[in-house]
Formats: structure tokens, sequence, C-alpha cells
């Protein structure tokens, strides 16, 4: 005879969730200049996060590593072996990029998990993580393709543009919109996915809020580092192309 009810209940949840407002910002508005605020909060306690854990880890470097000094140099190697498989004996110089893309993007991401943001109440709209904006995404996707653009000239020179006429001069449309649709790529799949990961999450806690969450969130979790993975290897892999020319 409990059954209506829970049916009810479930309905209404479901209008609950339904009539959420998908889109609103909050904006300072410095003279002329409007600034979205919620990535800038967001983003700035991201690099906050990075920059303290790297100056508690490493301000005193020891012979016998700390645990912490440990793990950062963990990282590091495995930046750089990201970096040298996808771009190859060149890789020296890129690896700061590199590591700044995953690094930035594996803690955005994260903190959309771990972070409390929904107790930090704006005038309008709500933190959550950096990458749940398409403002960050494609700010991180820009520099990637400057960064590849850069590599190949500073390897090529003018010859770099050779590569859109190859290896017919019939392509060079479909090769010069697949220069603008990496960057699209990018941004557009970080965002989807760290966006979708968020409405299930939302969506599942609210409908089942004793059972879903904790293995909810560890795969958000899970899928989140995966994200930041794939985002710094597709980005060294367009690098690496765009120095040796291959494909």
């Amino acid at each position: 005879m409990n059954v209506i009810p829970c049916s009810i209940k479930t309905l209404k949840r479901l209008y609950d969730i339904s009539g959420v407002e998908v889109g609103q910002h909050f904006y300072w508005q410095i003279g002329g200049l409007q600034i979205h605020a919620q990535v800038l909060i967001t983003s700035w306690v991201v690099i906050a996060i990075l920059l303290g854990s790297v100056i508690i880890a490493v301000r005193n470097p020891q012979t016998i590593p700390t645990d912490g000094q440990n793990f950062f140099e963990y990282v590091l190697e495995f930046i750089r072996d990201l970096s040298k498989t996808q771009i190859g004996e060149e890789y020296g110089p890129w690896v700061p990029f590199i590591g700044t893309m995953f690094l930035f993007i594996f803690v955005s991401n994260w903190s959309g998990a771990l972070l409390p943001w929904k107790i930090i109440q704006l005038p309008h709209g709500e933190l959550a993580a950096p990458t749940n904006d398409i403002n960050t995404t494609v700010a991180l996707a820009l520099p990637t393709s400057a960064a590849y653009f850069y590599a190949g000239l500073t390897k090529k020179g003018l010859g770099y543009f050779g590569k859109y006429i190859q290896p017919t001069p019939i392509l060079l449309p479909i090769n010069i919109l697949e220069d603008f649709t990496k960057p699209l790529s990018l941004s557009f799949r970080l965002f989807g996915n760290i966006l979708a990961d968020e409405l299930v999450v939302v969506v599942l806690v609210s409908l089942v809020p004793s059972v879903v969450p904790i293995p909810v969130m560890l795969l958000g979790l899970f899928t989140s580092g995966i994200q930041a993975l794939i985002f710094a290897t597709l980005a060294a892999a367009y690098i690496g192309e765009s120095m040796e020319g291959h494909h």
C-alpha cells in the first residue's frame, strides 16, 4: 500500500531535478569588464592547492625522500614518460606544459567530487569544478592549439604549412578543418564528461540518497582522472605530430 506514496515522492524528486536552472552564472563587473566569478574563484582554489602541495612536499628536499617527495617525484616521472612517449626525444621543453595541463585538470576534476563547493552561497548560480564550465575547457584547449603550431613552426619553419597539402592538395580544406576541430574536440570532450559525471551524481543522490553516493563518487573520481590523462595525452600527441609530421 506504500507503493503509491513512494511513487509520488520519486516523481516529486524528478520534478525538483527538472526544475534546476542550468547556466546561471555569477559575474563581477570591474569597469567595463565582466568577469566570470565562479570559474575564477574555483580555479584559484585549485591553483592554491597545487602550489601549497608542492611547497610543502619539496621545501626541504631530502637525500632519503619523504613520502610527499616520493609522490611528487613519481608524478614527475609519469609526466616525463607520457611526454616522451607522445612527443619523442625532443620532449624535454614540453614537460612543464604537459604537466601543468595534466595536474590542473586532474585536481580540478577531483575538486568537483571532494570539495564541498555547494556550502558557499552565491547571489546567482553555484560553485563547481572549474572544468565543469566550457569557459575553462576552451581556455585550456586554445593554448594547446597554440603550442602545437609553435612546435611545428619552430622545428620546420614555414615548411610546416606544407602538411596541409599532404598527401595531395585536394585535402587542403580537410587538413585545415582538422586543426580547427582539435581544440573543439578537446574542450567539448572534457566539459561534456565532467558535466555528465556531476549531473549523474546529482540525479542518483536525489533519488537514492542512502545507497548510491559513495560508489558513484568513486567511479566519478576514476573517470575524472582518466579525462585528465586523455587531455594531456592528446595535447602531447598533437605537439609530437606537428614536430614529426606523421599521423
